[in-house]
């Protein structure tokens, strides 16, 4: 696989603005290449802006999944290439599996790679992983992550690996928290991430691509699950989350947890009892 390394952070105003250009869908080849940006580092400020959105305690080890915050715009500069064979705008996120070995810390150099792998049909369409990792020069990954993408109604065949078992958390029966979700969260999310898919911050825009409505970004829910589970596993932790039914703005959730053996479960349901979330924490 090629290595393009990129000397800025792409701009994502601008990449929606492509992604709108470009958008199609069909084809079987994914881009031979992966991405590279080095000399990032992590702001306070950004972190803490981050933090509040979602739950986090400000001024604590940086949020296991705000490294993907860093990754997304070269996520985006990649799905948005000519030669990516899905279309970017109303791609629904399915699956996140994050690996850190340990916490990132604000200002220090980091690495960023991002590639693509594993275009597939789904019963519904095509999904992707998009595959991220960052590096902190000390010769090991410090960071990973694989995110799983899907378009309705696109084309791929199945030649790929078959993805790993989903998660299964085992909960009570009884919710430990009752969530408000607000009806702006997810242009609250947008503006810390960058990520203004229209599904999350546009009514008319999200009914167009199948969705209910607007509904939450999938990492705000994970984040928000894993804020909530603070202090209760480490920083080297494997954190799988499947992204079972759209979360819808505004509504209300319950949060189910349970200990597991050597980590934590939770499920995110709606008052209906649809599973929003599933996820499970284990060490890395």
């Amino acid at each position: 696989m090629n290595t393009e390394t990129l000397d800025a952070p792409p701009t994502l105003g601008a990449l929606y603005g492509r992604a709108l250009l470009t958008a199609r869908s069909g084809g079987d080849t994914l881009p031979d290449r992966t991405l590279e940006l080095a000399g990032v580092s992590i702001s306070a400020d950004a972190v803490a802006d981050y933090a509040h959105v979602c739950g986090f305690r400000v001024g604590g080890d940086v949020p296991l999944t705000y490294p993907h915050m860093l990754a997304f715009p070269l996520q985006m500069r990649l799905m948005t290439d000519r030669e990516f064979p899905l279309p970017a705008p109303g791609m629904v996120h399915l699956r996140n599996v994050i690996t850190q070995r340990r916490s990132l810390e604000v200002g220090e150099p980091l690495r960023l790679a991002v590639h693509a792998e594993r275009l597939v049909a789904h019963p519904k369409g095509a999904q992707v992983d998009l595959v991220s990792s960052i590096d902190t020069g000390d010769g090991a990954g410090t960071w990973s992550s694989r995110s799983t993408y899907f378009v309705r109604g696109a084309s791929a065949d199945d030649a790929a690996e078959p993805a790993p078992p989903e998660p299964a958390p085992v909960v009570g029966k009884r919710p430990h928290a009752v969530w408000k979700v607000p009806g702006d969260i997810g242009r609250r999310y947008a503006a810390v991430s960058g990520d203004v898919n229209p599904i999350h911050v546009n009514g008319l825009a999200a009914r167009a691509f199948g969705m209910p409505g607007t509904i939450a970004h999938g990492m705000w829910s994970k984040a928000r699950v894993l804020a909530a589970l603070s202090g209760r596993y480490d920083p080297a932790s494997t954190v799988d989350a499947v992204f079972r039914a759209p979360l819808r703005t505004p509504s209300t959730a319950l949060l189910y947890t349970a200990a597991a053996k050597d980590g934590w479960d939770a499920v995110l349901r709606s008052t209906k009892g649809k599973d929003h979330l599933l996820l499970t924490v284990r060490p890395a």
